[in-house]
């Protein structure tokens, strides 16, 4: 059964999803404030959260960013453009404006959890060219083998996991240590620099892109 925390001090609008939640056969826990929901999180992983901004003490915007990886969808009031681009480049995977109808909100979530599974079921990953068999560990870029450290595959299955998508450092380093233990965050550029060498080496193409102060993703 899939855990879904719920962050929200609204309490009907807390208990309509819930009651949504639990319809859909989705195991719902509850947090009603920053600190709490941080709390819940350091003892429970759930397999998705959904977040509000508006909350007491720690707000989800600064929340939002100590959530290392759990698919986040922000649930807020604030409609503008800017704010939905600053929390999906902070790491949320979705977001959704209040007022909402249940049926968006379960079909946000569906679609979240279709891609965990397919990206965590995908024995060989694509895209522009590159390939990635997470069985063998064994790259190519244009058809040409690519050698990589266990580092440096680390970096690129993440990010070929999460195609289109900003990958905070955070989340790099604590989703990499999955695979290699020993990369810092001091030696993280240092990896991230050497692969996206040995990718432009192999077809002439950068293939990730440094977004200034947040991380990297694939272009």
């Amino acid at each position: 059964m899939k855990k879904i925390l719920i962050i929200d001090d609204d309490i009907h609008i807390g208990d309509l999803i819930e009651e949504a939640l639990s319809r859909e056969g989705y195991r719902a826990f509850r947090a009603y404030s920053g600190t709490e929901a941080l709390l819940f999180l350091s003892q429970t992983r759930p397999d998705l959260i959904l977040l509000d901004l508006m909350l007491p003490g720690l707000s989800g915007e600064e929340v939002l960013p100590q959530i290392k990886g759990i698919p986040v969808i922000v649930i807020s009031a604030k409609a503008d453009v800017d704010d939905k681009v600053q929390l999906l480049f902070s790491g949320a995977a979705d977001y959704i404006t209040k007022p909402f109808q249940i049926k968006e909100l379960l079909a946000r979530i569906a679609v979240q959890f279709r891609s965990i599974d397919l990206a965590s079921c995908a024995s060989v990953l694509e895209h522009d060219g590159i390939t990635l068999d997470t069985v063998t560990h064994m790259a190519a870029v244009a058809k040409k083998e690519i050698k990589l450290t266990r580092t440096e595959y680390a970096v690129l299955k993440l990010l070929m996991q999460n195609q289109g998508q900003v990958v905070t450092k955070s989340l790099l380093l604590d989703r990499i240590s999955e695979d290699t233990p020993d990369c810092t965050e001091n030696s993280l550029k240092m990896h991230i620099s050497n692969l996206r060498k040995k990718l432009r080496g192999a077809d002439g193409q950068d293939h990730i892109e440094a977004v200034w102060g947040i991380g990297f993703r694939l272009r």
